[in-house]
């Protein structure tokens, strides 16, 4: 049977909105879980565990991090990652080179952050007094947390927790190096894979691209991890694109029929995070507009897709307002007035409002 973008869409929905499970087994499943601070009702990494977590509630993962197998890092966003793909991704060696002034601070402030356990940023900055260093958009930062978040992106230190949204620091022990940078490489791109399918060609290529940030000591082998993908991994040319998706799956089970159910899905989430494929799935443009001045927003300030069945057909801006939520709903074409739609619009909200700890 020829696959057809019908096909990809309900494989793409199905395959990422499995059935909610445990918080540890989700993440496992994932791979990889993008975060964002934004609260728009939530955090984005919260708008997307709640589809795939039994009962989650809004600030659940940040409350249980210490407790779960999971490191805060970068892949190919910031994001949670697994302890075996962290273990993929280290040793780094960044192609930004510190001096020897540089590595001494560090050491010295990682025999302080080993002495104390856990540390926060302030109590760093209050020991060596660092001051403050231009940041990369021409402001001034203080020099203690660059030197955290550098040590932090070397594998030196770990996040601990998190106090109001600062990350804490602990020691960690370095990663032995992989011995094979070619298998380390395949296992980053299915992590991709496995999360993101299927993906078109080009946002494939875009997020092996990205592994410079995840690995930059293979920057060089990119090119070969992305090729050795191509031709091991199963496809398709549908409608002038080339797609991709992990080995042993089929996009045209009929496994994928779509249920009747709404979910307001954040913009980071994998149903909705390629744009490339959004358009090519549901032939209207969604955009992220928290960054877009007011008066050029189309959608709003943290539309969330609106996803009825396989088929994103609006967006809704939900905010809350003196302990009560309030979701502005719109649509992307005719209304939809169906009875089954209004039920699932109503749970979701329900749902919504239980996830927002409001109930």
């Amino acid at each position: 049977m020829p696959i057809t973008v019908d096909h990809l869409r309900r494989h793409a929905v199905a395959r990422s909105l499995f059935a909610p499970t445990t918080l540890p087994a989700a993440i496992e499943r994932m791979g990889f879980v993008q975060a964002d601070p934004l609260r728009a009702p939530a955090r984005a990494q919260d708008l997307t565990l709640r589809h795939r977590v039994h009962d989650y509630r809004a600030g659940d993962l940040e409350a249980r991090y210490p407790e779960l197998e999971v490191e805060e890092d970068f892949f190919v966003n910031y994001g949670f990652v697994t302890p075996a793909l962290h273990r993929l991704m280290h040793p780094r060696t960044p192609r930004t080179k510190w001096s020897k002034a540089r590595w001494r601070k560090a050491s010295e402030v990682l025999a302080f952050v080993r002495e104390r356990g856990v540390v926060h940023p302030r109590e760093v900055d209050a020991r060596f007094q660092h001051g403050t260093t231009r940041n990369w958009f021409g402001g001034s930062s203080n020099a203690s947390t660059e030197l955290l978040d550098g040590m932090h992106y070397r594998g030196l230190l770990r996040v601990a927790r998190r106090e109001a949204g600062t990350r804490c620091y602990a020691a960690r022990e370095p990663h032995a190096p992989a011995p094979d940078a070619a298998a380390a490489l395949d296992a980053m791109v299915d992590v991709i894979v496995a999360k993101y399918a299927p993906l078109p060609s080009r946002t494939l290529s875009q997020l092996v691209m990205c592994l410079a940030a995840a690995a930059p000591q293979w920057r060089d082998a990119r090119a070969a991890a992305l090729a050795r993908a191509n031709k091991r991994l199963p496809g398709a040319r549908v409608e002038g694109i080339d797609w991709t998706w992990p080995a042993g799956e089929n996009p045209a089970d009929p496994a994928h029929a779509p249920r009747d159910e709404v979910r307001l899905l954040a913009p980071f989430d994998p149903v909705a995070w390629d744009r490339r494929r959004f358009e090519a799935f549901w032939r209207w443009p969604y955009r992220f507009e928290a960054y877009t001045p007011a008066r050029k927003r189309v959608l709003g300030h943290y539309a969330l897709p609106l996803l009825w069945r396989d088929r994103v057909v609006g967006w809704a801006n939900v905010a809350v307002r003196d302990g009560r939520m309030q979701p502005e709903v719109g649509f992307f074409g005719p209304r939809i007035d169906e009875p089954a739609f209004v039920a699932a619009v109503d749970d979701e909200l329900h749902r919504m409002h239980r996830f927002l700890r409001l109930a």
